[in-house]
């Protein structure tokens, strides 16, 4: 059923009138006893229809992808994956993808189900993946393995966007700009290889591949946030093509840039080694708050549990130079995360509202508002 709050957020979502002006408007209706009874449109829901900003049913939690809506959902899905399961175990590679076209068809198309929509998207990558493994030259992998990554993932570049046009999968096109940025890395890289003839670019070179991969990621990250902005109410189904976009977004951007801050970790493949100086365990749970700092801004918890595996091991480090014995700042360590992870989540709004205070008005005008 819809709310008159939903239906005033949708208007404002779809430009229709500002979100100030819903704001105002919901308890002055409210006041007067106006108030809405009536059935949600029967395309709300939809993840298959033409048009990308087509409205769906609002929810209390912005960021909830509209992936679960109902048991019937997770039986669907269980059923698609125990049929893909035989059609694959039984050796039938060839009908994989008829499999997986027929069942979009029927469960995405037609009966317009999320939740198997997702499932379905990722069979679907893995075919093209599996394919192009398949298809390529064992020599040229083992000569070159960016030649051999290229190859990978230069299908995914063409096939993705067909598939996205029929069934309009939110994840098919987070996916789709993720092998953008791929193949980009994997041309850049091959080039760079080929004109300074260096046989381990990442050892060789390793301040220049690190501020690569953290201009990548930060370009990643301005076409999701393309899409938030786009959506502020987070009403359609840009902001699921923004919620997909930011779950590997937010772990890309802190992964390089705690590659540029420490290049030597980086170029001899130590990165994730909990064996830090305080100084290093501090700079990471620096640069861990910052990023969280900018998920509550933004109203993305992607942020914040992107950092955990870095919050930690930054803290075992800390821990590590205490008397305690190794068992006790393991555990030490994991209930200090966990806390951390509980007081943000249950004190979501409050943090919200204490970060966005101090940001100037037109910032906040742009960002979802506070709950």
């Amino acid at each position: 059923m819809q709310t008159l709050k939903s239906v005033l957020d949708g208007a404002a979502g779809e430009g229709i009138i500002s979100g100030e002006q819903a704001g105002a408007l919901l308890p002055y209706m409210e006041a007067r006893g106006v108030g809405l009874n009536v059935p949600a449109r029967a395309d709300a829901l939809d993840i298959g229809g033409p048009a990308e900003d087509r409205a769906i049913a609002p929810v209390e939690d912005t960021e909830a992808p509209r992936f679960i809506r109902g048991f019937h959902d997770v039986l669907i899905t269980i059923g698609v994956a125990i049929v893909m399961a035989g059609v694959w175990g039984i050796g039938a590679f060839l009908l994989a993808l008829p499999a997986i076209i027929i069942l979009a068809e029927i469960l995405v198309k037609r009966q317009r189900l999320a939740l198997p929509a997702v499932l379905l998207t990722a069979l679907y990558v893995h075919w093209i993946l599996t394919t192009s493994l398949l298809m390529q030259d064992e020599a040229v992998g083992q000569q070159d393995a960016i030649v051999g990554f290229l190859l990978t993932v230069a299908p995914l570049c063409g096939l993705l966007p067909p598939f996205y046009w029929r069934y309009r999968i939110p994840l098919s096109l987070s996916l789709w700009y993720l092998s953008l940025a791929a193949l980009a890395l994997g041309i850049v890289f091959l080039v760079l290889g080929r004109m300074l003839h260096s046989t381990d670019l990442f050892t060789e070179h390793s301040t220049l591949c690190a501020g690569i991969f953290l201009v990548t990621a930060l370009a990643l990250f301005a076409v999701a946030m393309r899409y938030d902005l786009s959506d502020r109410f987070r009403v359609t189904r840009r902001s699921d093509i923004a919620f997909w976009l930011h779950l590997v977004t937010a772990p890309a951007l802190l992964y390089s840039t705690l590659s540029f801050v420490f290049l030597g970790d980086f170029a001899n493949n130590t990165l994730f080694s909990s064996d830090k100086g305080l100084l290093d365990a501090l700079v990471i749970v620096g640069i861990v708050v910052v990023l969280m700092g900018i998920g509550l801004a933004i109203d993305r918890r992607a942020f914040v549990t992107s950092g955990l595996l870095s919050l930690g091991l930054a803290t075992a480090s800390l821990l590590q130079r205490t008397t305690a014995a190794p068992e006790t700042y393991i555990f030490l360590s994991l209930l200090i995360v966990g806390i951390v992870v509980l007081t943000i989540g249950i004190g979501w709004p409050h943090f919200r509202r204490w970060v966005l205070t101090p940001l100037p008005l037109a910032l906040k005008e742009k960002l979802p508002p506070l709950r």
